[in-house]
């Protein structure tokens, strides 16, 4: 991006004649994060809710309801555990051949596995095979998310002001209510406007295919950005060129693992008011689907206010303090809110609210008190793997988990779950205080 006056040439020059690029505007990288952000969690929340509307009684049709969704679940998890795998894969084709092509065989990969899974056969068509092709698809969307690391946060993060970064970190994780919001929508357009019998033949399809129509969107504003002159030369000084992967878990192993850890109770409670309460209250109460669909867009309504507001709380009083209080307050959450969901409507929509106003608060923060730590060689590698660790940790197995736990136990022992997660962050950022006290 340059700068075009009447008295000044498409570059400006210092004084020894080397060229002056313009920084890049804060708004229109935040314009680029969301849009990219909001296609990834787009096609994520696609595939959750199919997994426990569609997947059981069209891949899994033997078994009862309860067991089919677990089933389901444990494929669902798959994509986190590829998704590391998926970050070293695309890592490489990064050093070698550059962030656009790594960006555009990435969203391709995501858009294609995504909309692929709208052709899938039924288990009556080709049997297990079934199962298999949607695990492998899965893999699939893993593989890519972990190539659809832009470093776009971090140079986000390098063009904000000072006084400003908690704003300024926000600005990524509106596109997980944003995602929410328009999968939930198609999906309850369909389940209310549909027989059974037709959304379980076509209807559900649909939202796949618009996976990849956002993709290609999402692709054209990510290089869109990665081609300006700003990035570029970030890029070229190493600010955002990924290091070498064994090297930096060498190195920074102790801030990854820290940083990994952080995020949990705001990762677990993520699923815990979008994937587990649908999966709950589809199997074992008389609550439409559709319905508790739209209580879930009015939750992410909610979450997207908490999130602007974390970014003027966070720089108030700094990101560590927002998200060991709003992990305290998970930790209180935790010990009532799940029995909500067997109290009727009054019940699921208070605990949407305050669920979704707790997770904006902590997951609009998750990202940043953490990966400032990372050394400008190491931040953009760092940054990738500590995301991918704390998706695994926190939020892979969380629908499975709780699920089960509640069915076992009750709906008591699924917020032990979500109070284990808490108690992880807030031992992350006790050490990470220690740490950086000493090393002060």
């Amino acid at each position: 991006m340059t700068t075009t006056t009447a008295a000044s040439t498409p570059f400006d020059r210092d004084g020894q004649g080397h060229a002056r690029h313009q920084a890049v505007a804060p708004g229109e990288i935040a314009i680029g994060v969301i849009i990219g952000r909001t296609s990834e969690f787009f096609d994520f929340f696609v595939y959750a809710i199919a997994s426990i509307l569609v997947f059981p009684k069209l891949v899994f049709p033997d078994h009862d309801p309860l067991t089919g969704t677990l089933y389901s679940f444990a494929i669902f998890a798959l994509a986190f555990i590829a998704r590391p795998f998926g970050s070293l894969i695309f890592i490489t084709i990064d050093r070698v051949h550059g962030r656009a092509v790594k960006l555009t065989i990435a969203l391709f990969l995501l858009g294609g596995s995504t909309a692929a899974i709208a052709f899938l056969p039924d288990h009556g068509s080709i049997g297990a095979w079934s199962w298999v092709v949607l695990a492998l698809l899965r893999i699939g969307q893993g593989i890519a998310l972990g190539g659809t690391w832009d470093g776009l946060p971090s140079l986000l993060a390098m063009n904000a002001p000072e006084q400003r970064r908690g704003w300024y970190a926000m600005i990524p994780q509106l596109g997980a209510p944003l995602g929410l919001m328009v999968a939930s929508a198609l999906f309850a357009f369909f389940v209310a406007n549909l027989s059974a019998q037709d959304f379980l033949e076509w209807g559900w399809r649909y939202p796949f295919f618009v996976a990849f129509a956002i993709n290609v969107v999402a692709l054209f504003a990510r290089l869109r950005m990665v081609s300006t002159p700003e990035y570029e030369r970030l890029y070229d000084s190493r600010d955002l060129l990924p290091s070498p992967v064994l090297d930096t878990v060498r190195q920074q192993s102790r801030t990854i693992v820290i940083g990994a850890f952080a995020p949990l109770a705001s990762f677990a409670l993520f699923h815990m008011v979008t994937v587990f309460p649908l999966s709950w209250v589809f199997l074992f109460t008389r609550e439409n689907p559709a319905r508790f669909l739209v209580f879930e867009i009015v939750g992410a309504c909610i979450g997207i206010l908490a999130i602007i507001a974390s970014g003027v709380i966070a720089d108030r009083v700094g990101r560590r303090s927002l998200l060991g209080g709003s992990a305290a307050a998970i930790a209180v959450y935790s010990g009532f809110a799940p029995q909500l969901l067997d109290a009727g409507a009054a019940g699921e929509i208070l605990y949407m609210v305050v669920g979704f106003a707790l997770l904006g608060l902590s997951l609009g923060q998750a990202s940043g008190a953490i990966n400032a730590n990372f050394p400008a060689s190491h931040r953009y590698t760092g940054a990738a793997l500590t995301s991918d660790l704390a998706w695994l940790f926190g939020a892979g197995f969380a629908p499975f988990v709780a699920l089960i736990l509640a069915y076992e136990f009750g709906l008591l022992a699924a917020g032990a779950y979500l109070l284990s997660g808490a108690l992880g962050t807030l031992a992350a950022l006790g050490i990470n205080k220690e740490l950086a006290r000493r090393l002060s």
